[in-house]
């Protein structure tokens, strides 16, 4: 009940917010190309606003080559409303320093509009390799792990994303698989032919959640996950040779990662990575004696210049950083949410070498 009352919450303000969106922008296109302000102006705003709520509900119910279909071009229709909310507040700029005729303004806007809006779907249907190397001490041999997280298999990423995906990090031939949370998109069922490429991968694999797969309801999950090779861990540690592996479950409560370490039993002097989906809490890992935390949730803004409003909320927004010699690598993120779209970011595969650190000596 609690899960469907937070979605209920999260819809309407989406649908409020993407409402005001879409009537600013109609209504400053309106103004450009000198379309009447009338009753269907508004029917059409109406229409516009309720488009991607309507297809995830569809989605989610049908779950059909239709609904998905539908579903793609409603998320695609978000990104190009932000695009057009740009190119309109820039247009509206320039005009305090030079007169610009409305009908030729709005032709580049739009132009400008398609242009950008296609560049960014089809770069966000490329999947980037990432190479790390990541020093760790008390590590005996070389480990190669491949990380991938906010994938967001849905209506948008589904099984042949998904076999794509699983091909691109057996290739890298690493010894471990690392999935950072939000495997699921929440938006979607779970196909059989979702399991079924979720079983190719060549080695072990462990994965903690993400505020996704929570969206998508963890006894779907959990059911889900049973039928594949993949380890879910729940604020639980695992060994791979000399390595520690702990995964803390997916919690937006402050102070959550701390008080989790402090009921898991591992040994603060062996090499030990953490997965966990926030790039919070940085300081409580090093405390515990984690020498990597690996997280994903940001997209790195997916998609500019969301970047430097999601750094407001998580310093840690991209890339790898470090405190006290505990580091942290935020990926980028493996999928999309939302818009199916990637502009100033990437689809990222992150290929992680933890190498054995070397002691210095005096």
């Amino acid at each position: 009940m609690k899960r469907i009352l937070q979605l209920i919450i999260f819809v309407s303000v989406f649908f409020l917010g993407f409402l005001a969106l879409n009537y600013v922008v109609f209504l400053a296109l309106g103004n450009l190309f000198a379309f009447p302000r009338n009753g269907y102006f508004y029917l059409v705003v109406l229409f516009a606003a309720l488009f991607y709520p309507v297809a995830a509900l569809l989605e989610r119910t049908l779950s059909n080559g239709f609904s998905r279909g539908f579903y793609f071009l409603s998320a695609s229709w978000v990104g190009i409303a932000f695009f057009l909310l740009w190119g309109l507040i820039i247009y509206y700029t320039l005009t305090l320093f030079v007169k610009l005729p409305n009908y030729a303004a709005g032709i580049i806007i739009v132009s400008v509009t398609i242009i950008v809006s296609g560049y960014s779907i089809l770069k966000a249907t490329h999947l980037e390799i990432k190479d790390i190397e990541v020093p760790i001490k008390g590590l005996k041999e070389k480990i190669n792990i491949v990380q991938i997280t906010d994938i967001h298999i849905g209506p948008v990423r589904g099984h042949k994303f998904l076999q794509k995906l699983v091909e691109t990090c057996n290739q890298q031939n690493p010894d471990l698989v690392f999935i950072t949370g939000d495997l699921f998109d929440g938006s979607s069922q779970i196909h059989d032919q979702i399991i079924y490429n979720l079983n190719k991968f060549n080695v072990p694999v462990f994965m903690v959640t993400g505020n996704h797969d929570y969206f998508q309801g963890m006894d779907e999950v959990s059911h889900a996950l049973k039928r594949t090779q993949i380890k879910l861990l729940r604020n639980q540690k695992n060994q791979f040779n000399d390595l520690q592996i702990i995964g803390v479950g997916y919690s937006f409560q402050r102070g959550h990662l701390e008080r989790s370490l402090r009921n898991i039993d591992f040994e603060m002097d062996k090499p030990t990575v953490l997965l966990y989906h926030l790039p919070r809490e940085l300081e409580a890992a090093q405390k515990a004696g984690v020498d990597l935390q690996l997280s994903g949730h940001t997209h790195n803004g997916q998609i500019f210049p969301f970047k430097y409003l999601v750094k407001l909320q998580f310093p840690y927004v991209g890339g790898l950083y470090q405190y006290k010699g505990t580091k942290l690598y935020v990926s980028q993120g493996t999928g999309t949410w939302g818009p199916p779209m990637r502009l100033g970011s990437r689809c990222e595969v992150t290929n992680l070498s933890l190498n054995p650190k070397r002691v210095e000596q005096n």
